[in-house]
């Protein structure tokens, strides 16, 4: 790529803006455009596993995200009555040793503020949303809402699932799952395990689970995921708590008591979109949710955004022409990404199994997972 070649990145989430981040430091030109006037604590918890943290760490970010985050020592299911013990996969020290970096547990408004501290001044433009893009023989037109436009050699949507530089790649829409998703916040007292042992907590049970962790010292994150039989969920709207409550009527007692805790629940609808065959046209690429938005049973999707910005970034410098550059992305990423997004979409049945033979039968391979190696393939990225 020329020092002169000028990149384009629209959505400054995980994956715009560790792209930024890598793109500069290489001496690439790169401008980022978000919608949004401000960064602020949108959002919710996030899972990052080995295979992510390494990215960050690579960015220079593993002094910021351990200040901000949180290290789970294991990830560990229960039974959504009783709390019968599934599994628990020990984390920690091992996870470290065996794929050289934790497993960290952060909210993404603080993620997000540890990227925007490494990236150099002027590569941001907030409030600037792009609607879409016109790919013209040598250079892209990007047309802004403030009916301003910008151009660019390249463009990489890195958009999320509601993608607006999609249709520029990829005709479709996103698809609904089935499945709503309760969000919110609770202080570190509704959990005091977590204090002397950090870790995932999952819940499994018929049509419905729950997952809460600590995303920061003080602050508990939940999630709770319901079969949504009304309809498409909104994208968001605020809970009244007591009616969450009742979507968890008689579960185990700690499920109840972390729901009660919260101040402001948020709902949202669970969307992914069927796997595209290919991520870029010409001069347009997707990365992150814009590329291969995922069901977040696997809480893979920062992390394989965070593994695209890194191969896209060493496409974009590899000395190849940039529509070049953007194929070699593309297809280092398919398989790779097709096989989590497989995976993700799987869990949303194992997930909610109504009690009974094939509730049993994954019980006891859950069981059967007691250390970190079934998720090589995953983590080692």
């Amino acid at each position: 790529m020329s020092d002169r070649a000028r990149v384009a990145v629209v959505g400054a989430g995980v994956s715009g803006l560790a792209l930024a981040i890598l793109l500069r430091r290489r001496g690439v030109r790169c401008d980022l455009y978000e919608k949004s006037a401000a960064l602020g604590a949108v959002g919710a918890g996030i899972q990052l596993a080995p295979n992510g943290a390494r990215v960050l760490h690579e960015l220079g970010a593993e002094h910021l995200v351990r200040r901000r985050g949180v290290a789970a020592r294991a990830i560990e299911t229960r039974r959504w009555d009783d709390g019968a013990p599934l599994s628990r996969v020990p984390h920690g020290a091992a996870c470290e040793e065996r794929f050289r970096a934790p497993y960290y547990l952060i909210h993404r408004a603080d993620l997000q503020a540890c990227l925007v501290d490494l990236l150099p001044p002027g590569a941001l433009h907030l409030g600037r949303a792009v609607l879409s893009v016109d790919q013209r023989r040598d250079h892209v037109e990007l047309r802004l809402a403030d009916g301003g436009t910008a151009t660019a050699d390249v463009v990489i949507g890195a958009d999320g699932v509601h993608s607006a530089l999609r249709a520029a790649v990829v005709e479709d829409a996103p698809r609904f799952s089935g499945y709503s998703v309760y969000r919110g916040l609770v202080a570190a007292g509704a959990v005091p395990s977590f204090a002397a042992d950090p870790r995932v907590m999952f819940w499994l049970g018929p049509g419905r689970h729950i997952t809460y962790y600590p995303v920061a010292a003080g602050t508990v994150h939940f999630s709770a995921v319901c079969a949504d039989a009304a309809g498409v969920a909104p994208r968001t709207r605020d809970v009244d708590t007591g009616a969450l409550l009742a979507e968890f009527d008689g579960w185990h007692e700690e499920v109840r008591h972390v729901l009660a805790a919260a101040d402001e629940v948020t709902r949202w609808g669970l969307f992914d979109r069927d796997l595209a065959d290919r991520y870029c046209d010409r001069r347009v690429a997707l990365m992150g949710d814009a590329a291969h938005p995922m069901l977040p049973y696997l809480s893979q999707g920062a992390g394989q955004a965070l593994e695209d910005a890194l191969v896209l970034a060493d496409c974009l410098v590899s000395g190849v022409d940039l529509p070049g550059a953007l194929r070699q992305y593309e297809k280092q990423r398919l398989a790779r990404t097709a096989e989590v997004h497989q995976q993700s979409r799987l869990r949303a049945t194992t997930f909610h199994l109504a009690d009974g033979p094939l509730q049993r039968r994954r019980d006891a391979l859950l069981n059967a997972r007691r250390d970190l190696g079934h998720l090589e393939w995953l983590y080692g990225g």
